[in-house]
Formats: C-alpha cells, structure tokens, sequence
C-alpha cells in the first residue's frame, strides 16, 4: 500500500487529471507563513486569554454562546438538514459516478481499513463518552415536546446527533476536498476546494488565507473538545479500577501530557503506518468491547432496542429536524443548547479535519460510494454501539440497578461495566481503547493541520505537525484548566463559539461542490460530443433538403459518421 506522496506524477491521457496532484506541487511543500503564525498567534491568545483572564474570559464565551444559541441557532438546524438533503441529491444524480480521481483509479485503502479509519477519526471517543450516557439521560429527564421515559423518543434523538445528519456534514467537505484535490489536481486545502465558488485569484489571496486560518483554529478547538473528554474518561477509568483515588484535573492534564508524546511519534509515522494500524486496533478492541457487553448484557432488551431506534428515527426525523430554540412555547432554547445545536457546532468544527482525512484516504473512490460509506455505514454502526450502550443502561435503569449514580458521564461507562461479569479486566481494556481512540483523532488532526499549513502537503513535515499537536494539547490543557471538573459545560460552550463561524465556509464548500461537478471533464467531453453530434445530425438534415444524398446514403450516414456509443445514447 503505497502512500500518495511516493508515486510518480503524470497525466491521464483520458481526462487530463494529474496522476498525482500532491507529487505535482511539490513546491508547495514550504510552509504558508500568511496561514501558519496567524493561526498560531489566535490559538496561543486564546490560550493565554482563558489562564490569565478567566474572569473575562468566562463572560465573553458566555454571552457569545447565549447570542448564538437563542438568536442563530436556526441556522445550524436549518443547515444541517440541507447538508444532508445536498450530499445524497448530488450522490444519486448522475454526478455520483464521478470519481475522486482519474477515471481508472482504484481505491488506496481496502474497504474494511477504509471503514475503520473514517469511523475512528470521525467519533471514537465520543462513542465511548456518550455511548451509555445520552440515551439514559434523555430516558430520565425527556426531551422538548415528549415526556420521560420514552426509549423510542431516547433513541431517536441520540440517533439525530450521531447518525446521518451528522455524518453528511462530514461528507459535504470530505468528497469537495477530495474532488478538487485527486479529481482536478488542487492543493489539498480548504480554500482550494473553495475555488469553484470564489475564484482561483482569491483563494489564493486573503481571502483564502482566512479561510485556512479558521480551519486550523477550529480543528485545534475540535479537537481539544474530544482530547478533554477522553482524558476525563480514562481518568474515571483509573478511578474505577483502582489505580487512583479519583478524578481530578491534575490526573487528567497528567493523562493528556502522556498520550500527547504518544500522539505526537504516530502522527510523525504517517497515515499508512500510523492511523492505519491505530484505527484497526481500535475497531478490533471497540467491537470486542461492544460483543462481551450483548453477551453478558441484557442481550434480548438490546436485540429489541435496534429495531425501536431505528423506527422512532424514521419515525420523528422531520419533528426533531425542525425543533429549534422556539419550539415547546420558546422553552426549548437551553436544552437545545445542550445537545442538538452544541452537537452541530461540534461537527462543523470538525469538519476541516475529519473532512480532510476522510479525503486523502478516500481516493479512487466515487462520489456515490463515498457517500453512502461515509454516511450510510457509520450509521448503521453508531446504531448498533448505542443500542448496546445505550439499551444496556436503560434496562438497568427500569431493573433497579441503575448506574446514573452523581450523573457524571465521565463515570457512567464504567458504572454500567461494574454490574457486569469481569469488571476490572473489561475497564482496562476500555482504557486502552480510551487511549488508543485518543492517539488517533489527535494524530489525524494533527496530520490535518500540517497539511494546510504547508499549503496542501498531503504528508507534512514531522516538525510542523509535531507543533500543531503541541497547540491541541495546550488547547485541551487550557480548557480543563478553566472548567475545572465541571468538563462537559466549559466544553460545550467553548465549542459552541469556536464553531460557529466556520458553518459559513462548510456553505461555501457545499456551494462549490456544486458547481465543480456540473464542469467535470467527463461531463464537458459528453457536452462537447453532444453538440458534435447535434451538428453533424443538422448538416445531414440540411443536405437532405437540399437533395444531396440519396435515400441508402441517409440510412447509415448518423451511425457511420457519428461515434458508434454517442448514437446510441442520443440518436
């Protein structure tokens, strides 16, 4: 399996696609100064704003996240569905056999790695985080417009916050990326893939800068958000397993500072090596995990959860697509705060990393298939994880053996593995995953924003990513720093406002894909032999009039004159 940057650049004779378009701009290898040391200046202002001023700090994050809630949180509900309605209109349109690539091109990744390495960079921790935690917490204290108690309603909304509105907006900026870098031959940048919309002059003007900038700003944030959870996890982890008296900052900060050096040497080992292997194992360990727990669970109330999930889903997709802060007589706004709109920011935030990786390892692949792989697939198996996690808890929960305890989700996993067989050997190995889920989203991002700062290196050089993965760390470092163990609130606000700026560049990407695909060579080779043949055929009928060929001569003439395929198709 051959990394992108090793193979040899030329042109496909067919479409004029480059080969290779990273090993074509190798010049472009340098590092973007006007890109880098801005975005770097912001994320260490913010870091020293949120230490040394926390009381300010505390109030503009507040307030900002207030204002976006009630006041502009339509627009990621709004968004958010057409993001979905987009991808799958452009997926089965006659634009979703067009490859992320040369016409040819296989797919660099087997499909089984492929999986793994976009579901393990999409959400790994969160899984885990949310996983036994969302779908009790909505069972106990319901949702807007729905009393509590109600598993289908529990269900659905988890299943609206994981599962195909979340990952079409992954997609959106994944298969634009990946369009404009393997298919015409562009940077893989952000601003690139902007160019359809924008023009080429200025995405690589200011305009372009600024938009890289606030992708690398929002990755590091992102990511920090899922670095703080899981650090806070496999703190709970620890706790529940003895190995120290319990969750405190200190441990957390002590559990980011030795995973970040093990993040930091895969992230400098490249994709092939590095995330490749981690995702794998992490897929193994999280599918043995999700077995021994239907096994030793309560096997036949997780069997019937699938099916309820998935039709209180169908069921009330339109009703939950359309809740907003205004919804149950304007009471709606905090708990939406909470969970759906902090659940879009989040993937908006996300989305220049996850996007851009789910990119560079999806070429040769059509845009039909990377949609349905991408959106279709991680939500069949989000389906499944939260059935097993999340139908665990609530069969506790109405058994007595409830594992609510302080309602702390950091601890909820490892209060539900604690009433199953073997506790102690099943939360190390869960710590271990915590780990290894925790390495690889931070490798990939940090891999993400050495590529757009060295103005779409596909592998960035180590040093450069090695500083960006620094940045994540204090990012992380900070936030728990100025939230204290009340984790979950700081995080959300922060990634609230983080966020919310780049729903306008996600729009930019999905108007761009748009236009991009109505020009691709392919389509534009069928529109120039279209009207070859539209005038070959006028001529005919033109000489006909005129009485310049004969009747035998007319009943050949379309098909010996014209290419046999393009009579059959318009003839």
């Amino acid at each position: 399996m051959n990394s992108p940057v090793t193979r040899s650049a030329h042109h496909d004779d067919a479409t004029g696609v480059p080969d290779d378009p990273v090993a074509t701009t190798s010049a472009l290898a340098r590092i973007d100064f006007g890109v880098a040391v801005p975005a770097l200046l912001l994320i260490l202002g913010i870091a020293a704003w949120a230490m040394f001023g926390r009381d300010s700090f505390d109030v503009a994050s507040t307030s900002s996240f207030s204002w976006l809630v009630n006041d502009m949180g339509w627009a990621f509900i709004l968004m958010a569905t057409v993001f979905f309605f987009v991808m799958f209109g452009i997926a089965f349109s006659r634009y979703g056999h067009i490859k992320l690539g040369r016409d040819d091109e296989k797919p660099e990744f087997s499909t089984p790695s492929w999986v793994a390495m976009m579901f393990a960079a999409g959400m790994g921790i969160g899984l885990l985080f949310y996983g036994p935690y969302e779908p009790l917490y909505h069972y106990r204290e319901g949702v807007p417009g729905h009393a509590k108690h109600e598993v289908g309603t529990a269900f659905a909304t988890t299943l609206l916050h994981w599962g195909p509105v979340a990952w079409a907006t992954y997609a959106i900026v994944g298969v634009t990326i990946a369009y404009g870098t393997f298919r015409l031959g562009r940077p893989q940048l952000i601003s690139a893939a902007c160019i359809p919309l924008i023009g080429e002059r200025r995405a690589n003007g200011w305009l372009g800068k600024l938009i890289d900038i606030a992708a690398i700003f929002v990755t590091v944030f992102g990511t920090a958000m899922s670095l703080g959870l899981g650090a806070g996890q496999i703190a709970a982890g620890l706790t529940a397993v003895g190995w120290i008296d319990g969750t405190t900052v200190t441990v957390m900060l002590g559990a980011i500072g030795v995973l970040a050096v093990a993040y930091l040497a895969s992230a400098m080992s490249g994709v092939a090596r590095g995330v490749q292997w981690l995702s794998n194992t992490n897929m193994l360990l999280a599918g043995a995990v999700a077995v021994f727990i239907l096994v030793f669970g309560p096997t036949v109330a997780i069997l019937n959860t699938i099916p309820t999930a998935a039709g209180s889903f169908l069921d009330q997709a339109f009703e939950m697509l359309g809740r907003s802060a205004g919804s149950v007589d304007g009471t709606a706004g905090e708990w939406m705060g909470s969970w759906t709109i902090f659940y879009w920011a989040w993937w908006v935030s996300w989305t220049p990393f996850v996007g851009m990786f789910l990119a560079r390892i999806s070429r040769g692949r059509t845009i039909r298939e990377f949609t349905v792989g991408i959106v279709i697939v991680p939500t069949v198996l989000v389906l499944v994880w939260f059935a097993i996690f999340g139908g665990t808890t609530i069969q506790m929960e109405r058994s007595g053996d409830s594992v609510w305890g302080d309602g702390s989700p950091e601890a909820m996993l490892f209060n539900m593995l604690g009433e199953l067989p073997f506790p102690g050997v099943v939360s190390v190995i869960v710590v271990v995953l915590l780990a290894t889920f925790f390495i690889t989203t931070a490798d990939s991002a940090s891999t993400v924003m050495g590529t757009m700062s060295q103005r779409g290196r596909v592998n960035p050089t180590p040093w450069v990513t090695g500083i960006w993965g620094l940045m994540t760390t204090i990012i992380a470092s900070v936030l728990l720093l100025s939230g204290g163990t009340d984790i979950l609130n700081s995080l959300q606000t922060i990634i609230i406002v983080a966020g919310a700026p780049f729903l306008l560049v996600v729009i930019a990407l999905m108007l761009s894909l748009a236009v991009a695909v109505q020009e691709d060579p392919m389509f534009l080779e069928e529109k120039e032999a279209r009207k070859a043949y539209v005038r070959l055929l006028r001529e005919q009928r033109n000489r006909e009039r005129r009485g310049v060929i004969d009747d035998s001569a007319h009943s050949g003439s379309i098909t010996a004159d014209a290419p046999e395929d393009l009579a059959k198709k318009w003839g």
